[in-house]
This record gives structure tokens, sequence and C-alpha cells, in this order.
């Protein structure tokens, strides 16, 4: 059985600066379940170009306002009680209107050490 808080990962190497906020890694690939889970924070006032090529995401929103956009350019609200899945690996912005906190999880499961490059001006992928 694997427990584990918040305030256990805070501060430690679980806790990444991902590129626009925070990402608390609470489940890793080493922790051998097949998937990742992360506690995300978005700060208030970003954009981010996304991209997942070797995962797929689900994201469900605790807190906060922000909006995904695909590339056809639909839009959709992100608010508490929201899930978003990138089901094909989608490239899609994500704003945060306010401070976004959202639980996201991995399949297969990251490693923990990625963060996005957010300055290239392409989408940041991993």
């Amino acid at each position: 059985m694997i427990v584990r808080s918040f305030e256990e990962i805070a501060g430690s190497d679980r806790d990444v600066a991902w590129g626009n906020g925070q990402s608390r890694r609470l489940l890793l690939a080493t922790d051998g379940l097949g998937f990742a889970v992360a506690d995300t924070l978005v700060l208030a006032g970003t954009e981010s170009l996304l991209e997942y090529k070797n995962h797929f995401e689900a994201c469900y929103c605790m807190s906060g306002e922000g909006e995904i956009e695909d590339m056809e350019g639909r839009r959709h609200v992100i608010r508490p009680g929201v899930i978003y899945a990138l089901d094909k690996h989608d490239k899609h912005y994500l704003r945060a209107k306010t401070d976004l906190r959202l639980v996201s999880v991995f399949n297969p499961p990251i490693e923990g050490h990625e963060r996005h490059d957010l300055k290239s001006g392409a989408s940041s992928a991993y």
C-alpha cells in the first residue's frame, strides 16, 4: 500500500515547477501502478501550449477557473467539477483565469523529472 500526503511532497524532488505552475507528483512510474497522479497548480493569467506525445492525460478541476482550447479553436470552460481527457495526444492551450488546481492522471506514468519548455513558441511536449 502506498500512502502519501500533499505535505510530504511539498519541497521534495516530487515538487516540480512545470513551467506555469507547480506539479506535486503523488504517484510516478517508480511506484509501479501503471499510471501517475499529480496535484497540479496552474498560475492565474498564464497560457500554456501543451502536447503529450507519449502520455494520455486526464485533468479534474478541484478549484479555480480557466479554459482549454484545441487546435480547431474549440474552447471549453474549466471550473470545479469539470474533467478533460487528452485521448488523442491532443495539442492544446491551457489558460488559467484564476489559479487552477487540477488532479492530473498520466498513462503511461511520468517519471517525475519532466518539465515543460514554454519559451520556444512551439508546443511543449513530453
